[in-house]
C-alpha cells in the first residue's frame, strides 16, 4: 500500500469514527429528550390516574350521603314509632279482654281508635310482622322467650305461640317478634 492509500485509509477510519461519534453524540442528546418526553407522559398518566381516583371517590361519597339520607327519611321517626308499640300491644289485650266482656259499644269504640293509630303507624312505614303457629323458628327473624314440649311431633322446632307481635319499619326489623318455640 502506499502512503496515499494508508491516508485515505486512516482519514476514512479517522472519519467513520468521528460520525460514529457524531451518532453517539446525538443519540445521548435525543435520548434525554425521549426520557423527558417519557417523564411528562408517565407523570401525566400519574395525575389521571390520580384524578379518575378522585372522581370515584366522589361518586361514591356522593351515592353513600344519598342513600344514608333516604334511609335518614325512612326511619326518621324509628324512636317515636317505637315507643308507640307497647300503646298498641295495650290496645290489642284491651280489644281482648273487652271482647270477652261482651261490651259492643265499647268494643266498637276501641276498635276504632286502635284501627286509627294501626293506620297512621302504617303510613309512617311501620308493618307487622305476620306469624302464624307451626312456622318454622327463625332465629334471624324471631325472638324465642322459652320452649315449652311440643304437643305434636310436627311442631317440634316449630312456633307454637306468639306472645309479643314484631314490627318492621321499611326494611328494618324495629322489634323481633317474641315466641314460644317446641322443643325437639
Amino acid at each position: 500500500m502506499s502512503k496515499k492509500d494508508k491516508n485515505k485509509n486512516t482519514n476514512s477510519d479517522e472519519l467513520d469514527q468521528i460520525l460514529d461519534r457524531d451518532v453517539a453524540v446525538d443519540q445521548q442528546e435525543e435520548t434525554p429528550q425521549e426520557t423527558d418526553l417519557e417523564k411528562a407522559q408517565r407523570e401525566l398518566q400519574e395525575e389521571k390516574d390520580k384524578f379518575l381516583r378522585l372522581f370515584a371517590e366522589f361518586e361514591n361519597f356522593k351515592k353513600r350521603t344519598s342513600r344514608e339520607r333516604v334511609e335518614l327519611f325512612k326511619t326518621a321517626g324509628e324512636e317515636v314509632i317505637q315507643s308507640m308499640l307497647p300503646v298498641l300491644d295495650d290496645f290489642d289485650r284491651a280489644l281482648k279482654e273487652i271482647d270477652r266482656a261482651g261490651d259492643d259499644g265499647l268494643f266498637e269504640g276501641v276498635t276504632l281508635i286502635h284501627n286509627k293509630l294501626k293506620e297512621t303507624l302504617k303510613n309512617k312505614g311501620l308493618q307487622p310482622i305476620e306469624i302464624a303457629a307451626g312456622t318454622t323458628f327463625d332465629a334471624d327473624l324471631h325472638e324465642a322467650v322459652t320452649q315449652i314440649p311440643a304437643p305434636t311431633e310436627d311442631l317440634k322446632g316449630k312456633i307454637i305461640d306468639v306472645i309479643e307481635k314484631g314490627y318492621t319499619l321499611g326494611d328494618k326489623i324495629i322489634r323481633y317478634p317474641k315466641v314460644v318455640i317446641g322443643q325437639q
